[in-house]
């Protein structure tokens, strides 16, 4: 027959005085200091922690944001760049009428007809805008005595582009209608 590990004799705890630990007795002065300093290093690792993520964010450099504030968008939704109409521009918050070019009014057009057509015009000047680098030259007097400005995408005339796609035709001095 197998032993039974079942032990049958109660175990004692302690053997001897000698074997017993004592634990040491804090008084309530030494508890309270010590919850104290819990404390004080509970709320400098939190302050740590929130300075770091703070100084984290404000030197966190976004270039999405740098790429989104040179896009262009329309001037109805706000922005430093934007196209108020097919000849007419904002960049840097900068009024840019541009050179050689009379597109359909949106503001002060004549009938819906050209209104609609300033509409399409101001959008895809954007788009024509948004596709690459814009370069601005120096205000000038052209021949009609407007103050205008050559508009660049990538090397290109804008002016040009815009007449080649029928989105505005050249301007001649005479506001001939677009209805």
């Amino acid at each position: 027959m197998r032993a039974s590990r079942i032990r049958r004799d109660p175990v004692r705890l302690v053997e001897s005085p000698s074997q017993v630990t004592r634990t040491a007795v804090r008084s309530r002065e030494q508890e309270m200091w010590g919850g104290i300093t819990g404390v004080l290093l509970m709320a400098a690792a939190l302050l740590t922690l929130i300075v770091g993520v703070s100084i984290a964010t404000i030197l966190h450099d976004d270039p999405g944001a740098d790429a989104r504030a040179r896009q262009f968008g329309q001037c109805y939704s706000g922005g430093s760049n934007c196209v108020v109409d097919g000849n007419t521009i904002y960049v840097g918050g900068h009024r840019i009428e541009i050179a050689g070019v009379d597109a359909p009014a949106i503001q002060d057009a004549n009938c819906p007809k050209e209104r609609e057509r300033g509409i399409d015009t101001a959008t895809r000047l954007a788009e024509l805008l948004n596709s690459g680098n814009v370069t601005v030259g120096g205000a000038f007097r052209d021949p009609y005595g407007r103050w205008v400005q050559k508009v660049q995408v990538n090397g290109e005339d804008i002016d040009s582009k815009m007449i080649v796609m029928g989105l505005a035709r050249p301007y001649y001095g005479s506001k001939e209608g677009w209805c």
